[in-house]
């Protein structure tokens, strides 16, 4: 089958409310490639305004960073997955590095996420990758194999098609360190090839892998050209137009058959 590419923006906590439709508007006149899928993650107090203000775009999805592991509830602060996609989101992240890192999400957790994103007819954008200890131990494979044990292996085949995957390699965020395309090839076919023991070839040739470890206009070609890499989840360069739209632009360097 033929995979699109995605090229998905986190802003994290970042941008006042003019500075985020002044973006939205800026990249939602970004023509992508005709095989590339553009999702924007603004925080959660913009996610409304965002889906009304690119709904003429259709080349633009828009999704939340982040929901409740709770269906509903007195859980004050939350954001239920129902309350997402009440209002046009279509997908959500899942399991990010720093929501683990800084607010002590367990696998369990994540997983009770993503059951309740794919409830809501959401599809969630689950992440995986390993901190540096791990990488320099070259414990990567086994630390990330178990991720996915825990999480999406529970799910069904029919779930399973629902889900983008997401590697980030913890060290090489904001860290200085590059990881190199012969590292994130490796490990993004040692996902799929992982899902594939589980799941089937065919399975495993149906889901999108994308790469979050500081992706850059300068990079961002080579490593989109990547044979296992399906788009890319961009942080710090996603809140400038000029260097978010130069990566849309540089998906079309390889289009997966």
């Amino acid at each position: 089958m033929k995979r699109y590419t995605i090229i998905a923006a986190n802003w994290k906590m970042h941008l006042r409310a003019d500075e985020a439709r002044q973006l939205a508007d800026a990249i939602a006149v970004c023509r992508p490639p005709e095989h590339t899928r553009i999702i924007l993650a603004p925080p959660f107090v913009y996610l409304y305004e965002m889906v009304q203000r690119t709904a003429s775009h259709p080349h633009i999805h828009i999704s939340a960073q982040n929901c409740s592991q709770f269906s509903q509830g007195a859980y004050t602060g939350e954001v239920a997955a129902f309350m997402l996609q009440s209002i046009g989101c279509k997908y959500v992240i899942i399991g990010h590095s720093e929501r683990r890192k800084y607010f002590g999400e367990t696998d369990a957790i994540v997983y009770e996420k993503m059951l309740r994103a794919i409830e809501n007819d959401l599809t969630p954008i689950l992440c995986c990758g390993e901190p540096l200890d791990v990488r320099q131990q070259n414990q990567h494979r086994e630390y990330v194999f178990h991720q996915l044990q825990n999480t999406l292996f529970h799910l069904d085949e029919r779930q399973l098609t629902d889900i983008i995957l997401a590697y980030e390699p913890i060290w090489a965020i904001g860290t200085g360190i590059a990881a190199s395309t012969e590292q994130i090839q490796e490990m993004h076919h040692f996902i799929r090839q992982s899902i594939a023991e589980h799941y089937g070839s065919a399975i495993a040739q149906q889901c999108y892998i994308l790469y979050g470890g500081s992706v850059k206009p300068q990079n961002a070609t080579e490593i989109l050209s990547l044979e296992d890499v399906d788009g890319a989840l961009v942080g710090g360069a996603s809140l400038q137009a000029d260097s978010f739209c130069a990566i849309v632009r540089a998906s079309a360097a390889h289009r997966k058959d």
